[in-house]
């Protein structure tokens, strides 16, 4: 999977389970590139997100929904994300 169906396939993913506002993500993995541990495939990302949804809850509650909704791709094309919420 290349980063641009990445990207398209999380937005959909979150839009369709989430009330969101806007969202935007961003590709990362160029500031991993010779880390230890970096993998071919995997990508950095960096997650954006207005959801009055969201905000409305704990830090950890709205992580968890996240991460539950994007399981399939955590386990097969992220290798770490950072989420903001607003």
């Amino acid at each position: 999977m290349d980063i641009n169906e990445l990207i398209a396939n999380i937005k959909k993913k979150l839009s369709n389970q989430i009330d969101i506002q806007n969202i935007e993500i961003e590709d990362k993995s160029f500031l991993h590139k010779n880390h230890i541990g970096n993998q071919e495939g995997k990508f950095h990302l960096k997650i954006k997100i207005v959801s009055n949804e969201l905000k409305s809850m704990s830090r950890i509650e709205s992580n968890k929904k996240i991460y539950k909704i994007l399981d399939q791709e955590l386990k097969e094309a992220i290798h770490s994300v950072q989420v903001l919420i607003s």
